[in-house]
């Protein structure tokens, strides 16, 4: 059986107890980074335990060896921070699960896109999730053009080194839309900035440096 097992995105009071029993209880933990996710098992009392690093760079090795493994024992599938198979490679460990019919059971908690959209104060009742975006002007803009078609907020995941290229593209071809930037969402500096795309990345310039994860939001109605 697979467990899929949601990890707190920066503060640690945020995982769930349904998360630390079932961390306790599997046989093995499947992780993108063995070592930061040791620190995580430490923190629940759940180490030592065996922990399976499946990455970008090994999971085809290793995907069909797992998935024979699950069908034997139980395993939980975390990542380095919020949800499992959200814009990591995880998904294809669960896609072959449901292929070759083990077990899949989701343990459900934080994830940075929903806790960012539900505190942005821009449109909840339709959004499309579109991950880490291309890093071309072209390519950024096709993806938002496609939320915008659907009259849906945008969401996505953006680096501190790539942000003010980003928020360039989106004022040339949405200049009138909304949006919100999340930074270190549940961490000590946890941060909102909104306002125009123009609006942001003069307040972003204003910052000495820019630090901290980023998950961005769009409406354009």
């Amino acid at each position: 059986m697979l467990y899929i097992v949601a990890t707190p995105i920066g503060n640690m009071g945020d995982i769930t107890l349904r998360a630390i029993e079932t961390l306790k209880a599997c046989a093995f933990v499947i992780a993108e980074n063995p070592h930061y996710s040791k620190r995580l098992l430490e923190h629940v009392g759940a180490w030592p335990k065996e922990v399976v690093q499946f990455a970008e760079f090994n999971e085809q090795q290793v995907v069909k060896d797992l998935t024979r493994r699950l069908k034997k024992e139980d395993g939980c599938l975390i990542t380095d921070a919020g949800t499992p198979g959200i814009s990591d490679p995880g998904f294809r460990l669960v896609r072959e699960c449901v292929k070759e019919n083990v077990q899949i059971v989701p343990i459900p908690g934080a994830n940075a896109a929903i806790a960012a959209l539900c505190a942005s104060g821009l449109p909840t009742d339709k959004f499309m999730f579109l991950g880490f975006l291309q890093k071309t002007a072209a390519k950024t803009v096709s993806a938002l053009q496609s939320a915008s078609d659907a009259e849906a907020t945008a969401i996505f995941y953006e680096s501190p080194e790539r942000i003010l290229k980003t928020l360039s593209y989106i004022s040339n071809a949405f200049p009138a839309s909304q949006v919100v930037i999340a930074r270190e969402l549940t961490k000590m500096h946890e941060e909102f900035i909104r306002g125009t795309p123009l609006d942001i990345i003069h307040q972003l310039k204003q910052k000495p440096s820019i630090k901290g994860e980023m998950t961005v939001l769009i409406s354009f109605k």
